[in-house]
Order: C-alpha cells, then structure tokens, then sequence
C-alpha cells in the first residue's frame, strides 16, 4: 500500500460513520478493515475496524510502537491466548505474535500510538472487567482498562436517558461506539455502532444516549503525541 494520509493530523479534530464504509481487503488473504485514521503505509500509525474471516490468519509480525484492540465480536486469538467479544489488549512496544480467528471476529485496533514507556502488556477480558459508578452522571458505569500518565483507556455504559455534561479534558478524547447511539445536543450529530470520533482540544460537548449506549473512551493521548 502506499503511504496514506486519513485523518493523519491528530490535532484536528474527525468523525467517521465506520458503518457506512466499505471493507477493504488487507494484503492478508480473510482480513478486510475499515480505515479510521492513518498516516503511512503498510506500516503506519492507524486506527481501524479488523473483520477476520473464519479460519484466517495473518502473518507473524512485530508492534515496533505498540498494539491496543478491542473485540467487537467473535473471539480474536494469537499464540499467547484467546480473547472473546468484550475483551481489551494492550500488546507493548516491540512485542510480536500471530493472529488468528478459528470462528471469525471483529476487532478494533490502534497501531503505532505507544510511547516506549508504555511497556506493559494488558489483558482485560469481560468477566474482569471492574464495573463502577462514573462521576460524570448518575445514569453511567465505568470500567477503567489503563490508566498512565500520559492517557486513560475505559468504557463508558449509558442507560438509556443518560447524558456526559461538557468536559474539559487535557489531552483530548477519542471514542468508539460500540453499542447503542448517543448524540451531541446541538450539532444535530447522531453517533451510532462503529461511530469514531477524534475531539483533541476542550471543551468536550456533551453526550446523550436515548436508549443506552455502550462506549470505548481514550482520554489525553493527542496532547503533544504523533
């Protein structure tokens, strides 16, 4: 692939509607995605949605800056484990493996956007997720994934009639709708399934969800970051 240039400047900020683009297929035989965001080529910093077909595999390779995803559907595997729908994974600066789905899966993944203090591998699966009350409204949950000093990754989930207030947060906001819609009260913004949605600079508008939403949030990475 050539070098590409999506949504590459990560001080401005994105939507897209990853429902409503086509799957492109990778140079992987069974592994198509859909772009959010990316800066390179084959090798590129990159937010994407990842379909595995059943049975497929792609090819051992190293994260030179790291690999986050989360699973939409579906069980994503590689040689270090299984990890079923619902399930996070941080994969550190130059670690490696080899992906596979023996059913078929769908994931959300982030290359290339690790700083090398960033060494930790995270595995969080959904029967470990930590469930407790956000303080941004009484209608919300949160399970926080990771946590350093320069980002937080968690979930945010919606009842249905629940509203976020406007925020200020350092560093920005990125999130995933994973299940559910919200909308931004005075955009006429509607964010449905697979919506993706970069804010770099506060204040952060705020969020409704008519009837419950489920939401992959990160906080403060865009601040200063590639």
């Amino acid at each position: 692939m050539d070098a590409l240039q999506l949504h590459a400047d990560r001080s401005k900020p994105a939507l897209v509607h990853a429902d409503t683009l086509p799957w492109l297929d990778s140079p992987q035989q069974g592994v198509q995605r859909k772009m959010l965001e990316r800066a390179g080529g084959e090798v590129a910093v990159a937010s994407s949605i990842v379909r595995y077909a059943p049975r497929s595999r792609f090819a051992h390779h190293a994260h030179a800056l790291g690999e986050e995803f989360f699973v939409l559907s579906g069980t994503f595997s590689d040689e270090h484990g299984h990890y079923p729908a619902g399930s996070y994974v941080r994969n550190p600066p130059g670690s490696s493996h080899s992906p596979f789905s023996s059913e078929g899966c769908v994931i959300y993944v982030k290359l290339r956007q690790m700083a090398p203090s960033q060494d930790r591998r995270v595995v969080v699966t959904p029967e470990q997720m930590p469930w407790a009350p956000d303080g941004c409204a009484p209608e919300c949950q949160q399970a926080m994934l990771y946590a350093d000093a320069l980002e937080t990754v968690r979930l945010l989930r919606l009842d249905a009639g629940c509203t976020i207030p406007a925020r200020s947060v350092p560093g920005g906001e990125e999130l995933l709708v994973i299940d559910g819609a919200v909308s931004v009260p005075g955009t006429g913004h509607m964010l449905g399934s697979w919506s993706w949605i970069r804010q770099p600079l506060p204040p952060l508008p705020a969020l409704h969800s008519i009837s419950g939403a489920l939401l992959w949030v990160k906080r403060g990475h865009l601040h200063g970051r590639v």
